[in-house]
């Protein structure tokens, strides 16, 4: 009987090692130390239930992909938004490394599938918790700095993160009208005007189209579901347009 448990958790192992090796490929990186992929992914109730084999949870690998998912989002965004302020880089840093973020994040590439759980937490639906989820994703940031140093880290949010940035995935936090507002004073003398030029749609479901033109000359039109909104993506617009031609 006893050694039937034996078996049995072999034949686990086994699965989880063709997990991992699939994980792997499919992100196109292999862990020169695969224990330390593994531990990212290890929660302490799995651990609790494992004595007899020694394992690490991933408390301590989280701490330390926190503060590299900072530095590399800070990184990326102090470069690509050369006319935010502090106070703007901050809170659209704080909205990128969020928990629902990382969550997202995380079910982007199924890190759920191969989080190792204790019995107690896989039953009450530990696998798909949000905070589980995201404290699985900085554990594996932090295995992956381990590993691989800072550039690989970076490789891989270029695939999995940056890109949400680039689409406009947080512009909600982003204040476009006062960068645009900021540039112009910069650069000399310029009056900014905002007209709201349709309004589409039933009441319950409006859609706004507002144009953003400098000296009577249009520079951007966006569209949102409130003027705000409108006014926001004209802005966005026009600071790319502006940014082109320096």
């Amino acid at each position: 009987m006893h050694n039937n448990g034996k078996d049995k958790e072999k034949r686990i192992f086994r699965s989880t090692d063709k997990q991992f090796k699939e994980f792997q490929n499919k992100l196109g990186i292999q862990f020169r130390n695969e224990k330390l992929l593994k531990q990212a992914f290890t929660h302490s109730s799995y651990v609790n239930e494992h004595r007899r084999k020694p394992h690490e949870d991933n408390e301590r690998l989280e701490f330390l992909g926190d503060a590299v998912l900072e530095l590399t989002v800070s990184h990326f965004l102090f470069l690509k938004y050369p006319m935010m302020s502090e106070g703007e880089l901050t809170k659209l840093r704080a909205a990128v490394v969020c928990e629902p973020s990382l969550v997202a994040f995380a079910h982007d590439l199924s890190f759920g599938t191969l989080i190792l759980l204790g019995k107690g937490e896989e039953m009450t639906g530990g696998r798909e918790r949000p905070a589980l989820l995201a404290d699985v994703f900085e554990a594996f940031i932090g295995a992956l700095y381990l590993d691989q140093g800072l550039q690989t880290v970076i490789r891989f949010l270029e695939k999995v993160v940056f890109p949400k940035i680039d689409s406009g995935a947080f512009s909600h936090v982003m204040d476009f009208k006062s960068q645009l507002q900021e540039l112009i004073q910069r650069d000399g003398t310029g009056l900014i005007e905002y007209k709201i030029l349709q309004e589409k749609g039933p009441a319950h479901n409006r859609e706004f189209v507002s144009r953003v033109s400098m000296n009577g000359k249009e520079l951007g039109i966006g569209t949102g579901r409130s003027k705000k909104e409108a006014e926001q993506h004209a802005a966005q617009m026009a600071l790319e347009v502006l940014k082109s031609h320096t």
